[in-house]
């Protein structure tokens, strides 16, 4: 498969207290598979849609206590680089680079708003093996109440170009600020960027939002509702798809999309 060129989000996994119940509720939300846990690498253990490899799940680590939450990873050609890029913009390393056996190397950071992301160089791990499809990985954002410093951090690390959408005098839309960040052009988006509004309680922090598409939003909604997920926004249709935001039953947060189900016309962007 190709290649992940640097700062496209190329994979992502989550903790789970309960990895046997995120198994379960991801099987029939998303119609993943699973693999063997590698208990050589803390029980990590690999999801699949049409046995391509889409994510993973692993259990904390003996003594952590560690929110379920996704966690976005971005490629690099190298991961030891990209760490330094990211100290000198502000970030902070969690997580310095470590060599996962033959797999690749990885790092965990948080961006200076808040929001904590992966590193990933490739070994002989690439990355998804499927996107944009049922069941995979289709499209992040960054969520942030800083974005202005979240986008000169994202600039400064990664190769990317930034376009701003123009809502226009929609009432419905006043106040919105939503970037879009590219790479090699405004013809290859990989990661949004929005601004936190009031309507989000103060005490959630900044994070990346990441979103798996599926055939149909509502059912992926009414399957989530069942086992014990909550909706928090939507489903609503939109020029991209028909999405909606939600956490899983242990308060992991994800959005859904049907890239299918699109309304409306594309909205103007200008050059940021």
């Amino acid at each position: 498969m190709a290649e992940f060129p640097e700062g496209a989000p190329c994979w992502v996994d989550a903790m789970f207290t309960d990895v046997e119940a995120a198994k379960a509720f991801y099987s029939d939300v998303l119609g993943w598979t699973f693999g063997e846990a590698s208990s050589q690498y803390g029980n990590y253990t690999q999801a699949y849609s049409d046995g391509k490899a889409v994510a993973a799940v692993v259990p904390p680590m003996p003594g952590a206590e560690a929110p379920s939450q996704w966690c976005l990873y971005f490629a690099s050609p190298d991961a030891a680089a990209t760490a330094e890029k990211i100290k000198a913009a502000g970030g902070e390393l969690m997580m310095e680079p470590m060599q996962v056996g033959t797999f690749g190397t990885m790092a965990i950071a948080k961006e200076p708003s808040g929001a904590v992301f992966g590193v990933w160089q490739p070994g002989e791990h690439r990355g998804f093996e499927k996107l944009g499809e049922p069941g995979a990985y289709a499209w992040a954002e960054v969520y942030t109440r800083e974005p202005a410093t979240a986008d000169a951090f994202l600039s400064q690390v990664f190769p990317y170009g930034a376009q701003k959408i123009e809502f226009g005098d929609d009432p419905e839309t006043a106040g919105m600020d939503f970037k879009i960040f590219s790479i090699g052009g405004k013809d290859n988006p990989v990661l949004g960027r929005m601004k936190m509004g009031d309507e989000f309680p103060p005490e959630i922090p900044s994070y990346i939002q990441v979103y798996f598409a599926v055939q149909d939003c509502d059912v992926a909604v009414a399957k989530a509702k069942k086992h014990g997920g909550a909706l928090h926004f939507g489903p609503m249709d939109s020029p991209f798809g028909r999405f909606a935001a939600l956490t899983d039953q242990q308060g992991a947060a994800f959005a859904v999309i049907d890239p299918t189900n699109t309304s409306g016309e594309m909205p103007q962007m200008s050059d940021a």
